[in-house]
């Protein structure tokens, strides 16, 4: 059984954390720099953007991390350092003078920056904040990290997750950050992930790319894949399980564990989506498999018209059909059935790929909340899938408009 407890990255045992303003950003009350370091060697593994352009830190961390192991991430937010001829120099600085401050080396640090792309990054401001980042290094320090990798978030991403292997109590904890281009497959998303699992580190990218695939890789804010997505987890095994090397049950176990705290992530980014006010979720069932699921509930969140009509509240069921139709998949349209549900009910708009009498305001009155489901029968197959979305809304593009200046 998993249940949710206090502590994000610093619930499981061996890892403390912090967050500074160290100047990065104007704004002094924002916080622009975390540190995570565990008391021991941990095993390790990320999983990175897809898109072709991506950031100088995810060079380096790949590079880093490549034996399986890590010790520590150090991340900033405002500055990006993606497609900067020094960034790669750059990231590779913030690693040794991370090292310099907490006596690790420096290969022993996933490096992670977010913000705007295409301007140099100053070193000079995170290390002269390195002393205040370790000093403040704390079993209490997650929430101060969650708060310094946020950019256009509104609310911070902070979870930890409680559940036994083999009679041994183990925690999983994360922070994460993502409100705007954000798209299939990850974008400016970044999610570190500690746990006090034993779990060897081949496992544990098998894990994180099989619930990777499940959650963060279904979800889309804008249609727009990001430079410099990472999800890294780290494993320090002081829970003192039985190691993990196999596909065993404790793996099984373990995978929905992390499956669980992942999932509310993701829903919180695609809730806090920039200028949205809603999290649209998509169910898809009835498939004839995974793939179809997949791709289907995909195309409908990520369909600009289904957006703008979930901020409208306005029950526009055609859309929906016409996202299924383009989304290059085989379904029978003749056989889908759709719904929209929320916390004001549940109501039928579509049967058989036909239309059928509703009403308009009970729709509305579903429509409205801040959580809706817009929910697909294909009919056709038993697999299933969700996809995690928001509202298209004219502050999407407010934000959007001035971000860099």
């Amino acid at each position: 059984m998993v249940e949710f407890i206090n502590g994000g990255v610093t619930a499981p045992k061996g890892f403390k954390a912090s967050g500074i303003h160290c100047g990065i950003r104007k704004n002094k009350a924002k916080k622009d720099l975390a540190l995570i370091v565990a008391d021991c060697e941990c095993d390790a593994a990320g999983v990175y953007t897809q898109n072709l352009v991506y950031g100088a830190p995810i060079t380096v961390t790949r590079n880093n991390i490549a034996d399986g192991k890590a010790k520590a991430v150090i991340c900033n937010s405002g500055i990006a350092n993606t497609c900067n001829a020094d960034g790669i120099e750059k990231a590779e600085l913030m690693c040794s003078l991370a090292a310099e401050a907490t006596g690790l080396k420096a290969t022993d640090f996933v490096v992670a920056s977010t913000g705007v792309i295409g301007q140099p990054i100053n070193i000079e401001p995170i290390k002269n904040g390195l002393p205040q980042l370790v000093a403040e290094l704390s079993e209490n320090g997650s929430n101060n990290a969650a708060e310094a990798i946020m950019t256009t978030d509104t609310v911070k991403k902070e979870f930890a997750v409680e559940f036994t292997l083999g009679g041994k109590v183990c925690k999983i904890g994360a922070i994460s950050k993502g409100s705007g281009m954000i798209h299939p497959n990850m974008a400016t998303m970044l999610c570190f992930i500690t746990t006090d699992v034993n779990i060897e580190s081949k496992m544990l990218k098998s894990a994180l790319l099989d619930v990777v695939s499940d959650s963060f890789n279904m979800l889309s804010v804008d249609g727009d894949t990001s430079t410099n997505d990472t999800v890294v987890v780290l494993a320090s095994g002081m829970a003192e399980n039985k190691r993990i090397e196999t596909e065993s049950d404790d793996y099984k176990v373990f995978v929905s564990a992390l499956a669980t705290i992942c999932e509310k992530l993701v829903k919180l980014m695609a809730k806090d989506g920039e200028g949205a006010t809603k999290l649209v979720e998509c169910q898809v069932s009835g498939a004839k498999t995974k793939e179809i699921a997949k791709v289907c509930a995909k195309s409908v969140i990520c369909s600009s018209l289904v957006k703008a009509a979930m901020f409208g509240a306005d029950a526009n069921w055609g859309r929906i059909l016409c996202a299924l139709g383009y989304a290059g998949v085989e379904i029978d349209v003749n056989k889908v059935d759709v719904y929209f549900k929320s916390e004001g009910g549940e109501i039928l708009v579509c049967k058989d790929g036909s239309g059928v009498e509703f009403s308009e305001e009970l729709a509305k009155e579903i429509l409205v909340k801040d959580e809706v489901y817009i929910i697909v029968k294909l009919n056709d197959g038993e697999f299933s899938a969700n996809a995690y979305g928001c509202d298209l809304t004219y502050d999407y593009v407010k934000i959007n408009g001035d971000y860099r200046t």
